[in-house]
C-alpha cells in the first residue's frame, strides 16, 4: 500500500505554536517593529502607513482634490501590492506542490526597510517633517507601506490562527472576543481563551513599545531608525518562521508534550 505524501500548506505555526515561548516573542517582536515602522511614517510625513482605516478615510476626505485622492489611493494600492506580493512566495509554491518560503517575504521586508534606510541617509526623501503632501512623501509612504502589506500578510499566512502583527483593531477585538469567551467556558476552553486574549495583549503592548522606541532614535537619525525595525524582523524571522526554525520548534513540542 502505497503513501500519500500530504500536500504542502503555507501554514507552518499550527495553533499551539503561535502560543508557544518559541515563537510567541517572535509575533511581539514583528509588532514592535510595525509600530516603530508606523512612527518613522507618522514622523517623517505626518501620516500613518500601517494604518489603513486612516488611509482609506483620506481619500474620502480629499474627495474632489483629485490629485491627494490618487496619491493615497497609490499608498493603500502599496498595501495591497505587498500582500499579493506575499502569495508568491507562498500560495504560489504551494499550488505547484512546492514547500511555501515563508521567511522570503519576511527577509525581503528587513531589507527594503534597510535600503530605505539607507536613502533616507542619502536625503532622498528629503528632512524629516520639513513638507507634508507632497510626491516624495508619498513615495516614502508608500514603500513603507508596501513592506505592512507584505509582512503582515506573509506572517497571517503563515499560522494556524491567521495572527497578524500590524493588524492592530485586529488585536483589540481578539482581547475582548476571547476574554468573552474566557467567561463562558471552563476547563481547556477557558484557559486557551486567555492565552489567546494574552497573545493579542502582547501585540498591542509590542506594538506601543515599539513606537516608543523608535522616536528618539528617529529624532536623532531621521530614516536611519529604520535599522532597528529592519534588524528586529530578521531576528524573529530567524528565530521562527526558516525551516530549521520550524523544525526545532517541532522537536521542542515533542519534548514538552513528552515530559
Amino acid at each position: 500500500m502505497s503513501l500519500v505524501k500530504p500536500a504542502p500548506s503555507a501554514i507552518i505555526l499550527n495553533a499551539s505554536d503561535v502560543l508557544s515561548r518559541r515563537a510567541a516573542p517572535s509575533f511581539m517582536a514583528l509588532a514592535l517593529a510595525a509600530g516603530s515602522v508606523n512612527v518613522i511614517g507618522l514622523i517623517h510625513c505626518r501620516r500613518y502607513v500601517s494604518h489603513v482605516s486612516g488611509t482609506v478615510t483620506r481619500i474620502g476626505y480629499d474627495f474632489g482634490k483629485w490629485t491627494l485622492m490618487f496619491e493615497y489611493l497609490c499608498v493603500l494600492l502599496a498595501f495591497i501590492a505587498g500582500a499579493m506580493a506575499s502569495v508568491l512566495a507562498l500560495q504560489l509554491q504551494v499550488q505547484r506542490g512546492r514547500a511555501p518560503r515563508n521567511a522570503l517575504g519576511l527577509f525581503a521586508v528587513s531589507t527594503l526597510l534597510a535600503a530605505i534606510a539607507l536613502a533616507g541617509k542619502l536625503n532622498v526623501f528629503g528632512a524629516s517633517g520639513g513638507h507634508t503632501e507632497e510626491p516624495v512623501d508619498f513615495a516614502l509612504m508608500a514603500l513603507l507601506a508596501f513592506t505592512m502589506g507584505l509582512m503582515n500578510s506573509t506572517v497571517g499566512s503563515s499560522n494556524a490562527l491567521g495572527v497578524r502583527p500590524a493588524h492592530v483593531s485586529g488585536s483589540a477585538a481578539d482581547i475582548g472576543v476571547h476574554l468573552g469567551l474566557a467567561l463562558i467556558h471552563s476547563g481547556a476552553e477557558r484557559q486557551r481563551a486567555v492565552r489567546r486574549a494574552a497573545l493579542a495583549s502582547g501585540l498591542l503592548a509590542a506594538f506601543a513599545t515599539g513606537a516608543a522606541l523608535i522616536v528618539p532614535l528617529q529624532k536623532r537619525y531621521d530614516l536611519v531608525a529604520l535599522l532597528l525595525p529592519s534588524l528586529v524582523i530578521a531576528g524573529a524571522t530567524f528565530r521562527s518562521f526558516r525551516p530549521r526554525a520550524q523544525a526545532q520548534a517541532a522537536t521542542d513540542a515533542t519534548v514538552s508534550r513528552a515530559t
